[in-house]
């Protein structure tokens, strides 16, 4: 396998965008909000240069992160197969091809001309002309520098803030960050979303929409959760999990769980916590978290410790799929964090 490094630099690919008819934007199945931001700011930023442009959200797509999509702007691609007069592919925020179902055997037959925007530390070939950087804490990062160097504004003359390019690169930048609070939000993300916040976006209804706009049934959903917590490593760990009979019996669904798994960080012995969701019958999706270490000591790399089950992520956001039964899924990822050596207490 080949290294997942840059091929090219930004100002090829802006030539490649410039010489190109009609463009599709496409990420990871089930986008996040860096995901669904990238996709909407290069969309936003291509069709204001006069292309043609698909946008497209690939998978189960989250309800508040439909809407930052203005009402027929964004494709659903699992409705719609791809246009064929579609000659250059960009895909952003991923390079892995575990990630692009359903759009895997499209991506295949399009070799050569896919360019790609990550800022992952793994991915494979998919895109033959790709920039990936990791220092960037979200791929919008990325896609900013891309519209900058095609000439385009942020806000195009005329147009309000809501469903601009700056609000798009807003929701990614936050989102990837936990709303600036990862050790990832650097100078740099704070620079760039000063840029942003001058442009207009209305950071607060943003966060609102995202993370303060649940279902009720979140609650119960939660309160499972929690009663399924166990502490390991003395405390500086956590496990928790939620079956397939507690999504159907709760009413509650993927969508409604986000962010648990940030939660058990909120006590200070830990370190690093693990939520194991079933939504599927031996299918069970891990998503790990961790937090600076204190004093400057080593922190869990959970992107490391994800690799093992065919996951990754970043150091401290990483997720992976187990085709296991939960409760198998369980025992093999606590037995993994039994194993884990220098955890800061």
């Amino acid at each position: 396998m080949s290294a997942y490094l840059s091929t090219t630099d930004l100002p090829a690919i802006a030539r490649r965008l410039k010489d190109a008819s009609h463009i599709a934007v496409v990420s990871h199945a089930k986008p996040d909000g860096d995901a669904a931001g990238s996709i909407l700011a290069m969309t936003r930023a291509l069709r204001s240069m006069g292309k043609r442009v698909d946008g497209m959200f690939t998978g189960v797509v989250d309800p508040n992160i439909q809407s930052l999509a203005a009402p027929g702007e964004i494709q659903l691609a699992t409705a719609l197969p791809p246009d064929p007069a579609i000659d250059l592919v960009v895909l952003v925020d991923t390079g892995a091809w575990s990630q692009v179902e359903p759009l895997d055997v499209w991506l295949k037959s399009m070799a050569g001309r896919i360019v790609g925007l990550d800022h992952h530390a793994r991915g494979d070939d998919i895109a033959s002309d790709r920039v990936v950087d990791c220092s960037m804490a979200s791929a919008t990062q990325l896609v900013v520098r891309l519209i900058d160097e095609l000439g385009v504004p942020l806000v195009a003359a005329g147009a309000s803030a809501k469903f601009s390019i700056a609000e798009a690169l807003f929701v990614g930048l936050a989102t990837d960050t936990g709303w600036f609070r990862f050790q990832s939000a650097d100078t740099a993300v704070f620079a760039l979303a000063s840029r942003l916040l001058a442009h207009g976006v209305d950071k607060m209804a943003l966060y609102q929409l995202l993370d303060e706009n649940g279902r009720p049934v979140r609650l119960a959903a939660m309160a499972r959760a929690l009663s399924s917590l166990t502490f390991h490593l003395n405390g500086r760990a956590t496990v928790m999990a939620l079956s397939h009979d507690d999504f159907a019996q709760t009413g509650a669904n993927s969508d409604d769980v986000g962010g648990l798994v940030n939660i058990p960080l909120t006590i200070g012995s830990v370190a690093m916590s693990v939520v194991l969701t079933e939504t599927q019958l031996g299918i069970t999706k891990a998503s790990f978290r961790s937090k600076p270490a204190p004093s400057g000591a080593p922190s869990v790399n959970v992107s490391d410790f994800a690799t093992q089950f065919g996951g990754g992520g970043h150091a401290q956001a990483a997720g992976a799929k187990l085709m296991l039964p939960l409760a198998d899924a369980r025992r093999t990822i606590e037995s993994a964090i039994g194993s884990l050596t220098g955890v800061h207490s």
